[in-house]
């Protein structure tokens, strides 16, 4: 997929975050837009979609062609089934090789294209560098992942920032639909996104509205 490199260059329980209730948004996107022009120049992709299940977001990969597979690894990753005990009393932690061994079970290379959204901004901490590898596994060489990177501090009062689902509109417009209360678990800055993708051959950085960072990576 030489068009890829060219393109590119080089639950109920869950904590509830104080933030305020917001509509439903649509909102222009140049990562995105370019991920689809890339998608749109092939037949026959593998494109797999990390959010929650969208009927748009379904649509629009068929419609193009391509087999869409959908898997909220969010949900499955805050659900509480993957919690242990710890080694102090009355403590938990995340079991990562269990949450490996049931989640993104796919063979290696099996997808042209992944849309990770801001999923790395929400996992719990143990769980972003084993979920990156393992989509970094299941890509095939030259397939291209779109990953969006909350810039705003989460520790900072006025950065409200609510979890949305994404759903594609068209080639080059998202609409944002308010969540399940996820709370925000960290904010990235260039060189820790650079660094969590290392493996990848190439990144480049997009600026969006809301203080997003989108970010489109060839593998």
């Amino acid at each position: 997929m030489g068009f890829f490199r060219k393109l590119i260059g080089g639950d109920d329980d869950l904590p509830r975050p104080s933030v305020r209730k917001l509509p439903r948004v649509e909102r222009y996107s140049t990562g995105f837009e370019q991920f689809a022009k890339a998608i749109r120049e092939y037949d026959g992709l593998s494109v797999l979609d990390l959010g929650p299940t969208s009927p748009a977001n379904l649509e629009y990969i068929i419609g193009l062609g391509h087999r869409a597979v959908n898997e909220d690894v969010l949900s499955a990753a805050s659900s509480g089934r993957y919690l242990v005990p710890g080694e102090e009393e009355g403590t938990t932690i995340v079991d990562v090789s269990g949450f490996l061994a049931a989640e993104l079970k796919y063979p290696e290379e099996s997808f042209d294209a992944v849309i990770m959204w801001d999923v790395c901004d929400y996992l719990p901490e143990p769980l972003v560098k084993p979920v990156v590898e393992r989509v970094r596994r299941i890509t095939k060489k030259h397939g291209v992942l779109l990953a969006f990177f909350h810039a705003r501090e989460a520790a900072s009062p006025e950065a409200e920032t609510c979890y949305c689902r994404y759903h594609i509109r068209n080639h080059r417009l998202l609409e944002l639909e308010p969540g399940k209360p996820y709370p925000l678990q960290r904010t990235f800055q260039n060189r820790h996104i650079e660094n969590l993708f290392r493996e990848y051959a190439s990144i480049k950085f997009f600026l969006g509205k809301e203080n997003i960072r989108e970010v489109l990576l060839l593998r």
